[in-house]
């Protein structure tokens, strides 16, 4: 692992949490398509060769379940705030920081399960949190607002230019798209009648009407609560920028982020 992104994972892990047989709670916000679950991915994996345990749990098992979505007019705001099930997702950021998924037993603690293969969250299956030192909370809405933020002891922000966002959501719409062929329980099953044309009018659709406008509304915004902030170029790197909210001080770091932008 990078040394410079070493340093960024020991600094947030020097951070103690404030409360005593709690996990440090690290939420990780970002647009769709930015790599939150790759950046997530790396995080984890620096903390446990600290010999850190750490779970990460996404947002988007918060989300409400499709036919919820559809009941209340909803489907085409999939990820906006009004899509997700606050009251629960804030209600676990309040067991977690109270010791819920603190260092001994079992956390008791379980969260909803969201499937990307059929889009929708799962009724049958609920994951169990396990007890943890560190506790990555990742998705689109990590940040939402300061009375979210307010319950993370390190918010962190992955930033990247609109351009190159569409870029990787184009590319990942157009893998799992491919995939659906060999795969008929996923979601992209219904994009296989479209002609290439066709395919990429929706996609452009998608992102113009639906994910670009809750990036600059209700994403983007949330920005400003991080601590650190993670700057992706379109070749993947990374420049690691720690704001501290009572420092004038800005660092940059240069890192590489790997190829997996979702």
């Amino acid at each position: 692992m990078d040394k410079h992104l070493n340093q960024v994972i020991e600094a947030i892990a020097a951070t103690a949490p404030s409360r005593d047989g709690a996990p440090l709670v690290v939420g990780l916000a970002g647009s769709v398509a930015a790599g939150k679950s790759t950046l997530a991915a790396r995080l984890a994996e620096g903390w446990r060769n600290m010999g850190r345990r750490v779970e990460v749990v996404s947002t988007d098992g918060f989300l409400y379940p499709n036919d919820v979505l559809q009941a209340r007019g909803l489907q085409l705001r999939k990820g906006f705030p009004e899509s997700y099930d606050s009251a629960a997702f804030t209600a676990f950021l309040d067991v977690a920081r109270g010791g819920g998924v603190g260092r001994g037993g079992s956390s008791g603690l379980f969260v909803p399960v969201y499937s990307h293969q059929t889009y929708d969250v799962s009724r049958e299956t609920r994951r169990e949190i396990a007890p943890s030192d560190i506790l990555v909370v990742e998705g689109i809405n990590a940040l939402q607002s300061a009375f979210t933020a307010g319950r993370l002891d390190v918010p962190v922000y992955l930033d990247a230019v609109e351009a190159d966002l569409f870029h990787w959501y184009y590319e990942r719409g157009s893998r799992l798209r491919e995939a659906a062929k060999t795969d008929p329980t996923s979601f992209f099953v219904r994009y296989l009648g479209l002609s290439d044309a066709e395919w990429d009018a929706q996609l452009r659709l998608f992102w113009n009407d639906i994910n670009l406008p809750n990036l600059q509304m209700h994403i983007a915004p949330t920005k400003m609560y991080a601590d650190y902030v993670f700057e992706k170029a379109r070749d993947h790197t990374l420049s690691v920028v720690h704001v501290p909210r009572i420092a004038p001080t800005i660092e940059r770091i240069n890192t590489t982020l790997s190829r997996d932008a979702h």
